[in-house]
């Protein structure tokens, strides 16, 4: 019986979603059908999540030809134009939020610490309110929606542009209530991607919209009732340590904590081991070898020294084995954004934060596509040499963008993506950036040239020798073509030159040394560790 209704609700909930789609394609075909019948101009109102990203997509839709007055609030201003959607001329306003419009908190007395017990919040009531500074952005879609037809919804294209969009939709809903309500979906701010969005315009997602409450619900039940509870038990404990400071506890936060204080307790508890090693070096035509031990290195200081006293009385080397390959050095992936979070913080030194708020700004401004993405595969569909162009006019790298060309783009795919956005990749060539927004604009430029053009290659030589039953190996490197890392200077791929030698060729080294060193203690953690940490325990 459970499992007869388990597949009654499945397929109900299939239909039911398959039911809204056509509701959407009749509402889409009503529309037209009504304004084919009518002279009348109907309002679109538009929302973006930012002032920038509302004016950048007004200026594409309507060519430049937008006229811009101000809101209730000075920070989200009003773009008026004309458009042509759903085949008929419409009369569009754009403007747009702040981020989240609306708040989640406790009811009542259960916002006061002293009133009721930590444990009482993972049941107590909540409410959606409005906070004080947001209001004349409320009261901005509260005016407009009221002389509007339609809504569409220019969020970013995530979960939660998805629940800062069902926010506006609450909002206008409230005064408007007849409203039609439409999403535009779309990666990057660019004219292309913009108008192929309202021409696919759809349903918002209510799935999306609810796992991000559900979540928004769990961090303020969580983070409140711990809060509350570790302060208050605490401060009766340190009264003088603590006295009025607050003990936060973040559901993600806390474990992220974990990863650095259990690295700095490994740091603390380190102890030094000493361990013995030996080397052998050679000097043939000028050109001196050095060979390491094969058996690496001994803690045992007196094993070590037999073994180096035994070279010693047959100090005698004769080559046992030489081999050469081909080697590559493997062009990057296409950047995710914790990838691209790691490699800013580690390559560039401008921490994660800094970095996806800068990332956000080329977004917004149409230079790059959306900055957050879980997608390592380039999609099919996707204009590769159309992107490698737009690069080729730069003076730095606009060489080597014309090699890619020739070449063809081939990237290297990764194996993650989240079917939503595209990685991280130029979508528009600019010389005019200043600052941090240069840099980041250059590593998303010249990373995705590298991915898509070939991979180093080299020619590795290893040689290994025997001096008494020991054995000593080195290896050379020959780079035949530097290829991708003539525009990626974040890697370095460094030749190695070793002296020629030939199968059992015997010669004299020309010293054997002993060597001491000590265990060394695990370095903190940094951020671009902190952020790998928390990808693979998927916080």
């Amino acid at each position: 019986m459970l499992k007869n209704l388990r597949r009654a609700l499945f397929f109900g909930f299939r239909s039911a979603c398959a039911i809204k789609k056509l509701n959407y394609e009749k509402a889409s075909l009503n529309i037209i059908r009504h304004r084919t019948s009518s002279s009348k101009m109907f309002r679109v109102l538009n929302v973006a999540e930012k002032n920038d990203a509302a004016k950048s997509i007004a200026e594409i839709m309507s060519n430049g030809r937008l006229r811009r007055r101000e809101g209730r609030s000075v920070y989200n201003k009003i773009y008026e134009f004309e458009y042509n959607l759903f085949n008929q001329r419409c009369q569009m306003v754009m403007t747009s939020v702040s981020g989240h419009l609306l708040n989640l908190e406790f009811a009542g007395s259960y916002r006061k610490w002293q009133w009721c017990n930590p444990v009482t919040l993972f049941d107590a009531p909540v409410v959606i309110e409005c906070l004080q500074d947001y209001q004349p952005i409320k009261a901005t879609l509260e005016a407009e929606a009221k002389k509007c037809h339609y809504l569409v919804i220019w969020t970013d294209c995530d979960r939660e542009g998805e629940n800062i969009g069902f926010e506006i939709i609450d909002v206008c809903k409230k005064v408007q209530p007849s409203l039609k309500v439409f999403r535009a979906r779309f990666s990057e701010i660019t004219s292309q991607a913009i108008h192929r969005a309202c021409a696919n315009l759809g349903p918002p997602d209510e799935r999306m919209n609810d796992a991000v409450n559900v979540r928004r619900e769990l961090d303020l039940r969580i983070g409140a009732a711990f809060t509350r509870f570790q302060t208050l038990r605490l401060k009766k404990v340190f009264p003088d340590i603590l006295g009025n400071q607050l003990i936060s506890y973040g559901s993600c936060q806390f474990p992220t904590l974990g990863f650095v204080v259990e690295r700095y307790k490994q740091v603390q508890a380190f102890i030094p081991e000493p361990f013995w090693k030996l080397k052998v070096t050679h000097k043939k035509d000028d050109t001196v070898t050095e060979f390491s031990w094969k058996r690496g290195r001994l803690f045992d200081h007196t094993a070590c020294l037999v073994l180096y006293q035994m070279c010693l009385e047959e100090p005698t080397a004769r080559v046992v084995d030489i081999k050469s390959r081909n080697k590559s050095k493997w062009r990057p992936q296409p950047l995710d954004t914790v990838e691209f979070e790691k490699l800013v913080s580690r390559k560039l030194r401008i921490n994660a934060k800094e970095a996806m708020a800068v990332a956000e700004k080329l977004y917004t401004k149409g230079f790059i596509s959306y900055p957050r993405t879980e997608t390592k595969i380039f999609p099919k569909e996707l204009n590769l040499i159309a992107l490698v162009e737009m690069q080729c006019e730069d003076s730095n790298w606009g060489a080597f963008a014309l090699r890619v060309k020739e070449w063809g783009p081939d990237p290297r795919q990764g194996t993650k993506t989240d079917n939503a956005h595209p990685p991280i990749h130029p979508t528009k060539y600019t010389n005019t950036l200043q600052g941090n927004e240069k840099t980041i604009y250059e590593f998303v430029v010249r990373h995705f040239l590298a991915c898509v053009s070939k991979d180093a290659e080299g020619r590795e030589t290893t040689i290994e020798i025997e001096i008494k039953g020991e054995r000593f190996a080195v290896n050379g490197l020959v780079i035949i073509a530097r290829n991708y890392l003539d525009v990626y200077p974040y890697e370095r791929w460094n030749a190695k030159v070793i002296g020629e030698y030939s199968p059992n060729e015997v010669f004299q080294p020309s010293s054997i040394e002993m060597t001491e060193g000590e265990t060394s203690a695990p370095e903190l953690l940094t951020e671009a560790d902190l952020i790998g940490l928390m990808e693979k325990h998927g916080i």
